[in-house]
């Protein structure tokens, strides 16, 4: 059954803000996984973490050199080195077999645990070990060329992590140096929000797959890969459907397919002069919204919500025919929806300020995403458009890697002025 969720004609248009809203207030943070911690990366932590142990687990090393009392060296100087007398040598992940006393130094590797008596580190750089030639093996004696204070060089056990300590709490996202905490602890999987399901699946009687033949009037399916990246790389699984044609069977069959997935994403057959079989087949069982937002491209959309055997509820987002609509209806709206169900942040992308090179117009009071190109020169961010703006030209996004907004209440934002620029590709993302 499709459910009514806030019924909206064609003849009224909606605000963007209204629009996500409405979809925000359906769509759930998923329920929690047991993950490995490199597959968890961009999750998000569905428990706080405690460290069971020490990190350092020792006091250790961090230079190359002699661990040393420090006390014995009150008198050093270039020239005129204390000499000590070396007594053993400990690896990086050796235990220490010998105690420093009064007199004696231990060769010590960076990360080896200091050995007992020691409470310094002295580099081999400020002792005569170059002089003596015993760089490959161990001395009899070393000279040092210095005081060295208690401490020096020495990593205090737990100076990193303490055992006990909440390390990471939860709803903190995981980004590279988090997966690392993660196995300095010893863990091979963590309690994760787990990722949607997210079916995607594409409409239309003139719709082919990439790799078939595609005859005369008949276009590739771009859509569903464009949306199925843009899936991915938000931290969604998505789950490929395939083509729906324009019949009832047809549609109604993916549909079914795709209700095993969190939430179903398609393409076109949402607009005023699309099919009425589209809108039939979405909403026989029920109400469905199409709704015509207030912004350009990407006028046409639909939302509603499935229920599934069971009764568990799955939401449906329609998005727009024409590739780029479908490109940036999905930036606002679905990958939103895919950041709360993760537990993440359901916010837009990063705005900035920046100045425009060339007009930007609007033609009918809506709120215009051009495609466009952030640059920084001289500590100022400039903005230029990537040519023909038309829907279907979906070159004009992969020459882009911001949209620059034009409000909806100016037919035009002149060159010289501050625009709002949603970046899209400001960082790395996970894929």
């Amino acid at each position: 059954m499709y459910e009514h969720v806030h019924r909206h004609d064609h003849e009224s248009m909606i605000s963007v803000e209204d629009a996500l809203e409405r979809i925000l207030d359906v769509v759930h943070v998923l329920e929690p996984e047991e993950t490995p911690i490199l597959d968890a990366l961009g999750q998000v932590l569905a428990e706080d973490v405690v460290s069971p142990l020490d990190v350092p687990p020792l006091d250790n090393s961090a230079m190359d050199g002699y661990a040393v009392r420090s006390d014995d060296l009150e008198t050093a100087r270039p020239d005129s080195p204390v000499v000590l007398r070396v007594t053993g040598s400990i690896a990086a992940g050796e235990l220490p077999s010998t105690a420093v006393e009064s007199g004696t130094a231990v060769r010590i590797m960076t990360g080896a645990p200091v050995p007992p008596g020691a409470d310094s580190v002295v580099p081999f750089e400020d002792t005569d070990e170059e002089e003596r030639g015993a760089y490959a093996e161990r001395p009899s004696e070393i000279g040092v060329l210095g005081r060295v204070p208690p401490s020096a060089h020495v990593r205090a056990a737990g100076q990193d992590v303490g055992r006990g300590e909440t390390v990471l709490s939860r709803g903190s996202v995981l980004r590279p140096p988090e997966v690392g905490l993660l196995a300095s602890l010893g863990l091979r999987a963590v309690s994760v929000i787990r990722r949607p399901r997210v079916a995607v699946l594409a409409t239309g009687d003139e719709l082919v797959e990439p790799g078939q033949e595609a005859g005369a009037g008949r276009i590739y399916d771009s859509n569903s890969y464009s949306v199925g990246a843009a899936v991915r790389r938000c931290g969604g699984i998505p789950v490929m459907l395939g083509i729906a044609g324009d019949n009832l069977d047809s549609l109604d069959r993916k549909i079914r397919q795709g209700l095993e997935s969190d939430i179903l994403v398609t393409s076109a057959g949402v607009s005023k002069g699309d099919y009425d079989v589209v809108k039939d087949v979405l909403a026989r069982r029920g109400m469905i919204n199409f709704w015509s937002v207030r912004m350009r491209p990407a006028k046409p959309l639909a939302f509603g919500v499935f229920t599934a055997d069971g009764g568990r509820r799955v939401p449906h987002l329609g998005l727009p025919g024409n590739p780029v609509s479908a490109l940036v209806a999905f930036e606002q709206f679905g990958r939103a929806a895919i950041h709360k169900m993760l537990g993440r942040a359901a916010r837009p992308r990063q705005t900035i300020k920046a100045v425009l090179d060339e007009p930007i117009h609007n033609p009918d009071g809506r709120r215009v995403y051009a495609r466009a190109v952030v640059t920084r020169k001289d500590g100022i961010y400039r903005v230029r458009l990537t040519g023909n703006q038309s829907s279907n030209l979906l070159t004009s996004m992969t020459r882009a890697n911001a949209l620059a907004i034009c409000p909806e209440d100016l037919p035009v934002k002149p060159a010289g002025e501050v625009v709002d620029v949603q970046i899209l590709d400001w960082t790395e993302e996970a894929y």
